[in-house]
């Protein structure tokens, strides 16, 4: 009964250390996800810009009525 109640105990503590490790792991992965999302904003914000830019000096053109 002894060896199967320290048994038990080691599977806990493996599964409490496991569920530490899960935690730790999930909030570096929310931390990578907002700054990955933020970093898309800034490059979707360049994008749109860059856009306006080139519409911008597109019409700026003169037609060739030739």
């Amino acid at each position: 009964m002894e060896a199967e109640l320290k048994s038990l105990e080691k599977k806990i503590n493996q599964f409490v250390e496991l569920c530490q490790r899960m935690r730790a792991d999930n909030q570096q992965l929310r931390q990578q996800l907002a700054a990955v999302l933020d970093e898309k904003r800034q490059l979707e914000e360049k994008i749109s810009n860059a856009t306006s830019r080139l519409e911008s000096l597109l019409n700026q053109i003169p037609e060739d009525n030739a």
